[in-house]
């Protein structure tokens, strides 16, 4: 994934679409960033999909001190099931992070743009998430993160 995306979408749009029945009033994001909170669509205990805000940043439940540990915002496909950061949270705790686009920076640097890729037709697009309960001073955090997506040139990115 990348680290910039966008969620433009009526939240009657995104529910019809991901077929949850809660009913969240959110804003259009143009510029959503790791760290913040980001919309996602999650199955609770009885497999029902249920909307969720969690924080965009994932840390492993064997995390003890936070200030020790970086804030994983990707995890890279080929090693979510044998790197133990996530390796429950790919087995257990799977989500889609709902999205109309995302960016990609271009050029060299000093001087990279960024470009909003989308579907041409204004539809929704989802991104594999994993998360995990986080406990701190008695206060369970839900935490995203992102499966990386890789790129490659005249390829058709699948999201």
């Amino acid at each position: 994934m990348c680290s910039r995306y966008n969620l433009t979408s009526p939240p009657e749009a995104v529910r019809a679409y991901f077929g949850y029945s809660d009913t969240p009033n959110f804003p259009a994001r143009y510029n959503i960033a790791p760290t913040q909170p980001i919309a996602v669509v999650a199955r609770d205990r009885e497999g029902t999909r249920r909307f969720r805000l969690m924080r965009w940043g994932l840390l492993p439940s064997f995390v003890k001190d936070p200030k020790q540990f970086p804030t994983l915002i990707n995890a890279r496909s080929e090693y979510v099931l044998v790197k133990a950061s996530f390796r429950n949270a790919m087995r257990w705790r799977r989500c889609l992070v709902p999205a109309d686009g995302f960016y990609e920076w271009t050029g060299e640097k000093g001087k990279r743009r960024p470009f909003l890729l989308r579907p041409r037709e204004p539809h929704l697009i989802a991104f594999a998430g994993i998360y995990e309960r986080w406990d701190r001073e008695g206060r369970r955090d839900r935490l995203c993160g992102n499966p990386d997506l890789r790129f490659k040139p005249n390829r058709i990115a699948v999201a």
